[in-house]
């Protein structure tokens, strides 16, 4: 060990300086020397040592100033330094250790313990600096191990969720379906009968333009004119009520697609008009604020090869955290979200804006937006995974980008890039 190490001795009487060099050369050390404080620190700066042997009483600066001065700067902070010096008494050997020595050598000195004093500090030196060496590697390795784990969870929290999320809907989409086709099937011969039966009636009328005292009283209590002028209304708005229900379940069918193991063309306006479709009864004005106005602007865009499911859960999740957003501004005033899509400066990229008018964002919120875990909403309220999720399905999933502009009090907008076609990356 002795052939790489380095030691500085400083010393302002030659006599001393030539000893101590002998001995710790014959053992096998490097060594350097300055005969002063000053002289020392410049020595350290530009050939720092592995230890210091440093003398006491020195003219200029002594040697508890000198050590005072090493310790103080972090470059040197860390050098093993034994103190030699004449002074034996208690006082001097705790202020030297308060400077933060590691020993003490009281001249005049035995070789012998000279050289075992600097051996025993040189190997505990080494093995501080071995320690700190594994520590920093252990860190880095448990760092990287952390941040793989934050991967997994987030792959296997949007794989479960989406999975759950897809049966869900999908079951409710089904049993939907069974009840309006029922009710679709049998509007339009209910349609038939009634004009029928109204037809009928003003038969009756034509024939009997003069009914009993009993029918006029009936005529009048039903309101029979109003209500063959109503009836058919009822009707044709019954019909546009279930084409409504049969276009949620569309939505919801779009929304929930199970994803294939590779991405498979698709226009995103669906999965946008489906995700709103969903989003539509959180629009509506309540208690607290008017409805959420929703502009879009679409593009002449082309479909994107993506896997829909992820995509429709980054609209949902973009989405919500906007109408979040707009919950917590002033009531008298309008709210919007808009919507844009359109074709970047490169044809083979389509890009996507979601902005809102809400209460926006501070710099270090916006710094942190995508980190795992991370979320500005109550307990109970938020996760802290929705916009990692959704960072990751974009940039991983389709190499794509996930970008966020906001200002605190005039709103925030998310921007997603997708390319038109993306690698196959394993779901």
């Amino acid at each position: 060990m002795s052939s790489s190490l380095k030691i500085l001795v400083v010393d302002d009487t030659p006599a001393n300086l030539e000893v101590i060099c002998e001995t710790l050369g014959d053992a096998g050390y490097e060594v350097i020397t300055a005969i002063d404080g000053d002289r020392a620190l410049k020595r350290i700066q530009t050939n720092p040592p592995d230890l210091i042997l440093l003398d006491v009483q020195m003219p200029g600066i002594d040697g508890f100033e000198t050590c005072q001065r090493l310790k103080a700067d972090p470059t040197t902070a860390n050098i093993p330094i034994i103190f030699m010096t004449a002074l034996s008494d208690t006082d001097s050997k705790v202020k030297g250790f308060d400077l933060g020595a590691v020993d003490y050598v009281t001249k005049p000195f035995q070789e012998q313990e000279m050289l075992a004093r600097v051996k025993t500090q040189l190997q505990l030196w080494q093995l501080t600096k071995n320690l700190e060496q594994h520590i920093a590697e252990r860190t880095a390795e448990l760092k990287t191990a952390l941040n793989q784990l934050h991967h997994s969870q987030l792959q296997l929290v949007q794989s479960e969720k989406m999975s759950a999320l897809g049966n869900l809907v999908a079951g409710v989409a089904h049993e939907i379906n069974n009840p309006v086709g029922f009710i679709a099937g049998n509007l339009q011969p209910a349609q038939e009968y009634v004009q029928n039966l109204l037809q009928l009636i003003a038969l009756y009328q034509q024939e009997l333009p003069h009914p009993s005292a009993t029918l006029q009283a009936a005529i009048e209590e039903i309101d029979l004119e109003y209500l063959q002028e109503d009836l058919p209304k009822l009707l044709i708005s019954m019909r546009e009520g279930v084409n409504r229900i049969r276009n949620i379940s569309t939505s919801l069918r779009t929304f929930s697609r199970s994803d294939c193991d590779r991405p498979i063309p698709f226009n995103i306006h669906e999965g946008i008009d489906s995700t709103l479709m969903i989003l539509q009864h959180r629009l509506k004005a309540n208690e607290f604020r008017p409805a959420i106005e929703v502009i879009k602007h679409y593009g002449d865009i082309p479909q994107i090869e993506c896997y829909v499911g992820q995509l429709n859960q980054v609209f949902m999740n973009i989405l919500a955290n906007a109408i979040d957003a707009l919950e917590e501004v002033a009531q008298k005033r309008i709210n919007q979200i808009t919507i844009c899509t359109q074709i970047t400066d490169d044809p083979q990229l389509v890009q996507l804006r979601i902005q809102d008018n809400g209460i926006g964002m501070s710099q270090q919120v916006k710094q942190r937006i995508f980190d795992h875990l991370f979320t500005t909403k109550e307990i109970g309220k938020g996760t802290g995974l929705g916009l990692a999720i959704a960072y990751q399905i974009v940039t991983e999933k389709h190499n794509g980008s996930l970008d966020v502009n906001s200002t605190l009090g005039q709103g925030t907008e998310f921007i997603i890039t997708l390319p038109v076609k993306t690698q196959v990356i394993p779901i």
